[in-house]
């Protein structure tokens, strides 16, 4: 029984293994080096680094664009949060409790922009956005709107918002059907008593479709708060580059800036120790907050 128990234990180690050492040296080693880096002062390609200390910490607490590249983060959190749950959760519940006969065709429709590389939805989005000839502009030109056309991603007040839309887009398709899958998994005998109990189809939703697939629900949120806060930036450096002005600046965006194009590596590296910091805080946040007990009917 011992060696048995040993044998089992060390083939799942052997089956680990080449994962946890893939997520070593492309997750933990990174992590580690630039917690290291970020107490140089360095410019990324010098030989020359000149310890500083906290020195790039407490420039941190002193940047005047880091207050707005946090709430610039944490719109992006909010608005993917509610936008992508809210439009996954309604076409999850369309396409597999209204028997639409091209749900199948719909589920390869919305999932198409998960496919797509990020960079190529940004560009195709900066056509769409496009004052001259993109097609937001010609369309409310179109039905008489014109005075609310005006240049959405060179815009102070909408360009943030402009670049939100299409990360809601491009987020849909993954988590519908991730709560596609737990729908289906949902006995439809519980249904069929509720609504011989008299139940309405909201009370249907609220009372048995949200509980049990609750799990997925948390998963979803988790995950859309991690790539908001850590892969946010490539939309806005392809869409904005963190313009105009600081308007969409993101701490991605501007570790970015300032560890490749000031070459501030240093600094760069403290500026993704906080990334790391928030993110983690966030997360545990989270995960008190959405706790709760597994429910079974």
């Amino acid at each position: 029984m011992v060696q048995s128990k040993k044998q089992k234990y060390l083939f799942l180690s052997f089956c680990l293994l080449p994962t946890f050492i893939v997520f070593c040296i492309f997750t933990v080693y990174p992590m580690l080096g630039g917690l290291y880096f970020s107490f140089f002062d360095w410019s990324g390609t010098s030989s020359v680094k000149e310890f500083i200390g906290l020195d790039n910490y407490k420039q941190l607490l002193n940047d005047s664009v880091i207050p707005k590249a946090i709430l610039n983060d944490y719109f992006f959190v909010f608005v993917k949060v509610f936008g992508i749950m809210i439009l996954s959760l309604f076409f999850a519940v369309a396409l597999t409790q209204l028997r639409i006969k091209e749900a199948p065709f719909y589920r390869i429709v919305f999932f198409f922009p998960n496919i797509m590389s990020v960079v190529v939805i940004g560009i195709l989005w900066q056509f769409i956005y496009d004052p001259n000839i993109g097609i937001v502009n010609s369309l409310l030109k179109a039905i008489g709107l014109e005075q609310w056309a005006k240049p959405w991603l060179g815009d102070m007040t909408w360009a943030l918002p402009s670049i939100a839309i299409p990360a809601i887009w491009a987020g849909i398709g993954l988590f519908m059907l991730l709560l596609m899958g737990g729908i289906t998994s949902i006995s439809k005998s519980l249904y069929e008593a509720a609504e011989i109990d008299g139940a309405s189809e909201w009370q249907q939703f609220w009372k048995i479709t949200v509980p049990l697939i609750w799990p997925q629900i948390k998963t979803s949120i988790i995950y859309i708060v991690i790539t908001s806060l850590n892969g946010s930036f490539v939309l806005v450096q392809v869409m904005t580059g963190g313009g105009p002005g600081i308007a969409t600046e993101v701490l991605g965006s501007y570790l970015y800036q300032r560890a490749f194009e000031d070459f501030k590596f240093g600094y760069g590296a403290a500026i993704g120790v906080l990334i790391l910091v928030i993110s983690l805080l966030t997360v545990i946040i989270l995960q008190f907050i959405l706790k709760k007990e597994k429910v079974e009917y």
